[in-house]
C-alpha cells in the first residue's frame, strides 16, 4: 500500500479507505510509463478501489506495457485489514525485461507466513516472488523467507519499509533459490542481499539461468511431491487451539 504508506493503524478506517485509487489512476500509470522507459518490471503497491471494501495490491509493469495484478489472499483479519477484500488467486505473469523474459508472481506481507503461498505459486512455474512487506523483519521472518526459496528453488524479493515506519524496520533481503552448485563442496548462503534499517535502493543480481538450470536437475520444487496424499490441506476444518471467532474465507 505505498500509495497511502500503508497507514492503516493510525486513522480510521473510514479515513483511509477513501484514499483507494484505481488502477489509471495517475499515481499508478506513471511507474508503467517508467518501466516502458527503463525497459524493465517494476512493482507497485496501492490501495486499490474495489467495489466494496478496497484490495491489498500489487501492480507489476513490464517494459511493453504487461501487466499483473496480485491482491493480497491473507489479510490480517485479526486488525484492522479485516476492512479490506481478500484476494482470490496467486497469479503468475512471464514478464518482458531488457534481460529477457522472467515467471514472476507475489505475495504481500502476512501471505509469507504460509507455506502454501510460494508453493503454489512455484506450481504455477514462478521464478522470482516479489514479496512487498510491512512489520518487523526480524531473525525467524528472514529464516522463513530464506526457507520458502529453498524449498522451492526459486529467487524471493522482500521490499519491507524502512526503520522509521511503524512497526517496522527495514531489513530487506533477496535470495536466489540456489542451495548447491557443482563447483562447490557444500551448500551455499543463497543470500544475494539483506539491507540495513535505512530507506536506500539495494540491486540483488539473480542468476536466472543457472537458476532455471539448477531447477531442472534437484529434487525440491514439485520433482518428488505427492499431491494426492496430502487431503488434510485443503479440508476446510479448523479446530482447537486454532479457532479465531474472526476468522473469514
Amino acid at each position: 500500500m505505498w500509495s497511502i504508506g500503508y497507514r492503516i493503524y493510525d486513522r480510521p478506517p473510514e479515513v483511509w479507505i477513501r484514499e483507494a485509487i484505481p488502477e489509471n489512476d495517475r499515481f499508478i500509470t506513471t511507474f508503467g510509463e517508467l518501466a516502458g522507459e527503463l525497459e524493465m518490471v517494476i512493482g507497485i503497491t496501492f490501495l486499490e478501489a474495489a467495489s466494496a471494501e478496497p484490495r491489498n495490491t500489487l501492480l507489476m509493469f513490464d517494459r511493453h506495457g504487461g501487466k499483473a495484478f496480485y491482491s493480497k489472499v491473507h489479510t490480517c483479519d485479526f486488525d484492522v485489514e479485516r476492512h479490506l477484500v481478500p484476494g482470490s488467486d496467486f497469479p503468475v505473469a512471464e514478464l518482458d525485461t531488457a534481460a529477457g523474459k522472467v515467471k514472476t508472481g507475489a505475495m504481500i506481507c502476512y501471505d509469507r507466513e504460509f507455506p502454501e503461498s510460494a508453493r503454489i505459486l512455484m506450481l504455477k512455474g514462478a521464478e522470482i516472488i516479489l514479496v512487498p512487506n510491512a512489520c518487523p523483519m526480524e531473525i525467524n521472518r528472514i529464516f522463513q523467507l530464506r526457507v520458502r526459496a529453498f524449498e522451492n528453488m526459486v529467487g524471493i524479493a522482500t521490499c519491507n519499509y524502512p526503520h522509521g515506519q511503524p512497526d517496522c524496520n527495514g531489513h530487506s533481503t533477496a535470495f536466489d533459490g540456489i542451495a548447491w552448485r557443482e563447483s562447490d563442496p557444500v551448500s551455499r548462503d543463497m543470500l544475494l542481499v539483506e539491507a540495513r534499517e535505512a530507506e536506500g535502493i539495494y540491486t540483488a543480481v539473480f542468476p536466472i539461468d543457472e537458476l532455471r538450470k539448477y531447477r531442472s536437475t534437484e529434487f525440491h520444487g514439485n520433482a518428488y511431491r505427492h499431491p494426492g496424499k496430502y487431503h488434510a490441506l485443503i479440508s476446510r476444518e479448523i479446530h482447537e487451539p486454532f479457532l479465531r471467532r474472526d476468522y473469514r474465507e
